[in-house]
């Protein structure tokens, strides 16, 4: 009986030892198994991350630039064409009105201009313009401007303000074909010319003053 119980109990032992070891060997392989799954399953998951933070923030990010720099040229642009015709506004009073170079007006003006007048008539025309011009210097052949206090000037617009000064010293021819006799007297405006610009010459000009001052002051007023 005792060596029964002994036989029995080395049997025992022996299956715990198996079944010990077996499980043993379950766990390590279960375990690395578990590992090994959860490394590729990082990497995969990095490659996803990579992928998801670092691609799609590129393009939007190129894309700003790239819009943000079209902007800034079209910019620069507008800001050297206003440029050019704020100097070309200078030019055109300073020099081309005040010395009556009326063959270089057609340099910056379209042949089909439209021009309107502070006392509320509008022509059409580059000669008819001129025409115009030069009526102002029969009766003040001194007529001129030297200023521009104010210079504006936003994409195809531009307006200066300017100071209009002359003396009338001449007959002021009437449309009935009489005229008015000179006065001698000075007179100094302050006036302001708004043009719009297309293709590089002015396609609409207009042009403001107070005539009830003007006329006042040459001495014609009532």
């Amino acid at each position: 009986m005792d060596e029964f119980n002994l036989i029995e109990s080395k049997t025992r032992n022996t299956i715990y030892v198996i079944i010990i070891t077996k499980f043993d060997k379950y766990l390590t392989m279960t375990n690395q198994a578990i590992i090994i799954g959860i490394a590729v399953g990082a990497f995969f998951s990095g490659i996803g991350i990579g992928y998801a933070v670092f691609q799609p923030a590129d393009q939007p990010a190129m894309t700003t630039s790239a819009s943000a720099q079209t902007e800034l040229e079209k910019y620069k642009t507008a800001e050297n064409l206003a440029s050019q015709h704020i100097k070309t506004f200078d030019n055109l009073d300073f020099d081309v009105f005040t010395n009556q170079k009326w063959e270089q007006l057609k340099e910056s003006h379209s042949q089909d201009v439209i021009v309107h007048w502070p006392d509320g008539h509008k022509t059409e025309g580059i000669e008819r313009h001129i025409e115009d011009l030069k009526a102002m210097f029969v009766y003040a052949p001194d007529t001129r401007i030297q200023e521009h206090p104010v210079r504006i000037a936003s994409g195809e617009w531009t307006s200066v303000i300017g100071v209009m000064e002359g003396t009338f010293t001449e007959p002021m021819p009437l449309p009935d074909g009489n005229s008015i006799p000179p006065t001698g007297k000075p007179f100094k405006l302050v006036m302001c010319t708004v043009g719009h610009w297309e293709n590089g010459v002015m396609d609409e000009e207009y042009l403001f003053w107070d005539n009830q001052t003007f006329m006042n002051q040459i001495g014609l007023g009532q």
